[in-house]
């Protein structure tokens, strides 16, 4: 089944989207959900945040560490089981196998890098 495009927005909405490189550090399961993963990111000079996801179905967490993704950074921050989340994750709905695939760079970037 083939979701229905979104609405158009305003080229002044999208420039609002902070989207950054970032590297999980750590990773590990929220306790008491089986959905969500609680990712550890370096940002570099903007930082480590905490962001949960709901990916636990698909990904371990030992096999996230190390991995360099993107992610929303100017998301307002969102409590969640008790754990708050300072951004998402950014990935595509799902591959053959039904897996999220998560957007990684081709290339090896500094950690902060934003999309432009």
């Amino acid at each position: 089944m083939e979701k229905q495009q979104k609405h158009n927005i305003q080229f002044p909405d999208f420039q609002k989207i902070d989207i950054r490189a970032g590297t999980i550090v750590s990773c590990g399961v929220v306790e008491g959900s089986n959905k969500l993963l609680k990712l550890e990111v370096d940002f570099g000079e903007l930082g480590k945040r905490q962001i949960l996801a709901g990916i636990y179905a698909w990904y371990e967490p030992n096999e996230l560490v190390g991995l360099q993704t993107m992610f929303v950074v100017n998301m307002e921050p969102r409590t969640i089981m008790d754990l708050e989340s300072q951004g998402m994750l950014l990935a595509l709905e799902v591959d053959k196998d039904d897996k999220p695939v998560l957007l990684v760079p081709k290339s090896q970037v500094t950690n902060g890098s934003s999309a432009i």
